[in-house]
């Protein structure tokens, strides 16, 4: 990350955008605006931003698609904020790359929030002095942010890696929606278990032999999910 982190807005509405400026250059953080996701791909090439916040109705190519698109060419956190509040938006984006979604009308401090969740990459403090976990199928870098299982190298999106990671710190343990939710979006998320399901769809079509029969992470019915990491 740069000294001063680089971020990215991507909005087609100069109201907010001039919003967003003005606040987060106040925060400390470089700011670029890019007016529709084409743009905002050309800018990505030089201006390699720590975070990508962008809205999803925009001229051009919409925030789905430019979701897609970043996910194929990097891991860069990728933050939603739309107008559009309903489940089905959520999960679109959540599906297509996005790492968080935040509805607008926002309040500053609560975006605020997200956005340092987002750029912060260390583990929980129960593994401050843990860089790598070994347990059974998986091998998991933390500083590296790389992840094989069973030899084979998997390529996870951030919060992807932070969903596992949590879970491979408690391994063969129930841990409950609310419990991962707080861990790796943080309180003001606990009660958007949507988030979760995608992830956790994600997570299981990536890392399982057969994902229609997960053996790595098992649902515990009305409470949430256990890890098990094989043999």
């Amino acid at each position: 990350m740069h000294t001063r982190p680089h971020i990215l807005v991507v909005d087609d509405e100069p109201q907010i955008t001039r919003v967003l400026r003005t606040s987060l250059n106040a925060q400390g953080y470089e700011i670029r605006v890019a007016n529709d996701g084409e743009t905002a791909l050309e800018i990505v090439k030089d201006f390699a931003p720590d975070l990508v916040i962008t809205d999803l109705a925009m001229p051009n190519m919409n925030g789905i698609e430019l979701c897609r698109r970043l996910r194929k060419m990097s891991q860069v956190p990728i933050l939603v904020l739309s107008v559009r509040g309903e489940e089905r938006s959520k999960i679109e984006a959540l599906d297509s790359g996005a790492d968080d979604y935040v509805t607008k009308p926002f309040s500053t401090g609560e975006l605020l929030a997200r956005i340092r969740a987002a750029l912060r990459r260390s583990p929980p403090s129960n593994s401050a002095v843990q860089s790598k976990i070994d347990l059974g199928d998986f091998h998991i870098d933390l500083d590296a942010h790389s992840i094989a299982v069973a030899a084979r190298e998997v390529r996870l999106t951030p919060k992807e890696f932070d969903v596992l990671v949590y879970m491979a710190q408690h391994p063969r343990k129930v841990l409950t929606h609310r419990a991962i939710l707080n861990a790796v979006w943080g309180s003001d998320s606990v009660e958007q278990n949507e988030y979760l399901r995608v992830f956790v769809g994600q997570l299981r079509k990536k890392l399982e032999p057969d994902a229609s029969s997960p053996k790595y992470i098992l649902t515990e019915p009305w409470v949430g999910y256990r890890f098990e990491p094989g043999d």
